[in-house]
């Protein structure tokens, strides 16, 4: 994917809608130091680019009762696209994988998946994941704590066009 140029005052919207995605655009606009019509059109650029892929709630899976969260490791039989494809397709489809990232190396896939509780990871690693077409070998690494949570990514990182 080719990478967007982006200036200051693009970088400064990303930055406050991945803070605050519900901000008004009068106020994102008070605070990237523009006027509305004009911050209205970039954030419009933006999307239609496709660097904004939507705006979603931060919940708390504790508070609601997603007790458990389970790092599943997973190797597969058979690497060939097809056959990736399928392993990505069927992860599609379970509500309690909620990442799935393709790895280079022993591992073909990491899994992030909440639970309620215990026996309801298991009962999806006994039923589903492990006996899933193409599974060879699934390890899995329950969580004890989370230490950190930034979604998003690092904008300070990015240069702008002026630098």
């Amino acid at each position: 994917m080719k990478r967007v140029k982006l200036d200051a005052i693009d970088l400064q919207i990303l930055t406050e809608l991945q803070n605050d995605g519900r901000i008004t655009n009068v106020e994102l606009s008070e605070r990237v130091g523009i006027s509305a019509p004009p911050c209205l059109r970039r954030v419009r650029a933006l999307e239609k680019a496709g660097l904004i892929r939507g705006y979603h709630a931060d919940l708390n899976g504790k508070a609601l009762g997603f007790e458990v969260t389970v790092f599943a490791m997973v190797g597969l039989h058979s690497q060939a696209e097809a056959d990736l494809k399928a392993f990505e397709a069927l992860v599609g489809s379970w509500p309690l994988v909620r990442e799935c990232h393709m790895l280079n190396g022993e591992i073909d896939f990491m899994l992030k998946c909440v639970a309620p509780d215990l026996a309801t990871f298991q009962n999806f690693l006994t039923e589903k994941l492990t006996p899933a077409p193409n599974v060879a070998s699934v390890r899995t690494s329950l969580t004890i704590r989370q230490s950190k949570h930034l979604p998003g990514v690092p904008l300070e990182a990015l240069e702008t066009e002026e630098e």
